[in-house]
C-alpha cells in the first residue's frame, strides 16, 4: 500500500472510487480531466490517497484558504473523504486524512474544517475518533444547482 499525493495518472481510478461516494454524481471523464489540469496548477489544493496496485482505495482532498484573521494563518478545508468498501476499517482513511492535516500544518493553518453529510453517523464517529470536534461549529451550505 502506497500513501501519497495523487497525480493525473490516478484520475481514472479516483473517479471510480468517487462512484462509491455518490453513484448519482454522473462524472464526465472529459470535464474531470479539464478540472484536474486546473487543480494541478494550484499549490493550495492537494489530493491524497492510499493506492494499491495502481488503484486508489482511499482518498480526500485538502484546500488551503488564505485568511486575514488568526495572524493571517490559513484554513484547511478537507472534502470528498472516501475509502473503498472492501478496504474499510484498516486505518486507511485515518492515514489519508492525516496527510491532509500534515499539509495544513506545513502551510501554517490554524484549523482544519471537514464537513460530512448529516446522516452519516458512522463517518461522524470516525471523524471524532481521529480528533475532529463535531460540536464546535454548525455548518451551512447552499446548493447552487
Amino acid at each position: 500500500m502506497e500513501f501519497r499525493t495523487l497525480t493525473g495518472s490516478d484520475l481514472g481510478s479516483l473517479l471510480e472510487l468517487y462512484q462509491q461516494l455518490d453513484p448519482k454524481d454522473g462524472l464526465s471523464a472529459e470535464a474531470c480531466e479539464a478540472a484536474w489540469k486546473e487543480i494541478e496548477k494550484n499549490p493550495d489544493i492537494r489530493y491524497f490517497g492510499a493506492v494499491e496496485d495502481g488503484k486508489v482505495v482511499s482518498t480526500c482532498y485538502a484546500v488551503i484558504i488564505p485568511n486575514l484573521t488568526r495572524g493571517c494563518r490559513g484554513i484547511c478545508f478537507i472534502e470528498n473523504v472516501v475509502t473503498d468498501r472492501k478496504y474499510r476499517n484498516r486505518g486507511l482513511g485515518s492515514r489519508v486524512i492525516g496527510m491532509a492535516v500534515g499539509f495544513a500544518k506545513e502551510r501554517r493553518c490554524y484549523k482544519v474544517i471537514l464537513q460530512s453529510g448529516k446522516t452519516r453517523a458512522e463517518a461522524h464517529r470516525f471523524y471524532e475518533r481521529i480528533g475532529f470536534d463535531g460540536e464546535s461549529k454548525k455548518a451551512f451550505d447552499m446548493r447552487l444547482e
